[in-house]
C-alpha cells in the first residue's frame, strides 16, 4: 500500500510539471483579398502543430496559435511563402508567387488598387 501511495505522488508531481508549449504570436503576411485568406490559412492549418491561424485581409496580421513542441515560426512562414504569399520573415519565390490567382497578386499595385 505504501508503494502504491508513493508510485501515485511520483506520478502526480510528473504530471503537475509538464509545461505548456502552446505559444501566440502575430506576424504579418502580404495578401489583398479571402482567396488570400484561405490560402494563407489553410497554409499554417497543414503544419503539424498550428491550432489556430486566422489572417485579417484589412491588417494583413496572421493570428496564430501553436504548439511550440511541434513547429516553429520559420517553419510556418515557410509554409506560406510556399504558397505565395510573403511574410515579415520569408518571401515567397517568383515561382509561388506567379502561381496564385490574377486578382491576389500583392506586388501589381494595380491589383492592390482594385480591393
Amino acid at each position: 500500500m505504501k508503494k502504491l501511495i508513493i508510485i501515485a505522488l511520483l506520478l502526480t508531481g510528473t504530471v503537475s510539471f509538464a509545461q505548456n508549449k502552446n505559444t501566440k504570436a502575430v506576424i504579418e503576411v502580404d495578401g489583398v483579398c479571402l482567396m488570400c485568406k484561405s490560402r494563407i490559412e489553410k497554409a499554417c492549418l497543414s503544419t503539424k502543430g498550428v491550432k489556430s491561424a486566422n489572417w485579417d485581409v484589412d491588417t494583413h496580421k496572421l493570428k496564430l496559435f501553436f504548439d511550440e513542441n511541434k513547429t516553429n515560426l520559420k517553419t510556418i512562414q515557410s509554409k506560406i511563402a510556399a504558397v505565395g504569399h510573403d511574410t515579415q520573415d520569408i518571401k515567397a519565390t517568383s515561382e509561388a508567387y506567379e502561381a496564385i490567382h490574377a486578382c491576389c497578386k500583392y506586388r501589381d499595385l494595380e491589383v492592390v488598387d482594385e480591393h
